[in-house]
């Protein structure tokens, strides 16, 4: 049981200690996952950035995915053939939605980064973390957006997740970290005392405080 997302975060952070001054991103879901990250990114000593991800919906039934959009720069669509073909939707219709969702990725990252662009990942480790998976369907549409970006080394970081979802990514990422893999899972918030839902005040001062703690440490280059 995690105290809150900050808890869950700083013992992720323990297991990931080794990653420490090396060339790594580390990539939260957000909202949920922007705490737990935070805390990683702290200790890491690596730059925090948002993986946006958003499900595109079937026409008239918007909860049956048939595809997904993620950030990154040039954002990347993920396609479902098999649910298209099965709920019948055009090529028209997907375009649609995707838009409209791409509108929405646009929106939140102005909201939470301003005008900051995304962190480049080509080369580079990429710690990718949510603060728990259920059934992992955002989690897996945003690994495979990560790993059309050329990283080196991709690793999947979450607190508590069941051991029936974190056995299909094995091909997503190189490495899974996950804290707690119960064989009863019911839902993610059952594993923290404290799980209210993450604000968006929050994520943007949290990912505020991180760019502040890292430009604090960068050396300053000598006056001539």
């Amino acid at each position: 049981m995690f105290e809150n997302r900050r808890d869950a975060g700083r013992k992720l952070a323990n297991a990931l200690k080794g990653y420490r001054h090396k060339d790594c991103v580390v990539l939260a879901l957000p909202r949920g996952g922007v705490p737990v990250a935070a805390e990683v990114a702290r200790v890491l000593d690596a730059p925090l950035d948002l993986l946006l991800v958003r499900k595109i919906g079937a026409p008239g039934q918007p909860e049956l995915a048939i595809g997904s959009v993620i950030d990154g720069g040039e954002p990347i669509v993920i396609r479902d053939g098999r649910m298209i073909q099965l709920t019948g939707t055009s090529e028209t219709q997907f375009d649609r939605i995707c838009a409209h969702e791409l509108e929405e990725i646009e929106r939140r990252r102005k909201l939470y980064l301003g005008g900051r662009k995304p962190e480049p990942l080509t080369g580079r480790t990429v710690i990718v973390i949510d603060d728990g998976l259920a059934t992992g369907n955002t989690m897996r549409a945003g690994l495979e957006a990560v790993r059309q970006r050329n990283p080196n080394h991709v690793v999947m970081a979450v607190p508590v997740a069941p051991p029936e979802t974190l056995e299909t990514f094995h091909h997503l990422a190189d490495e899974i970290v996950c804290l707690e893999r119960p064989k009863r899972f019911a839902a993610v918030g059952y594993h923290y005392n404290d799980f209210r839902q993450t604000e968006d005040e929050e994520v943007i001062r949290l990912l505020g405080e991180c760019d502040a703690a890292r430009k604090a440490m960068t050396p300053r280059s000598p006056v001539p």
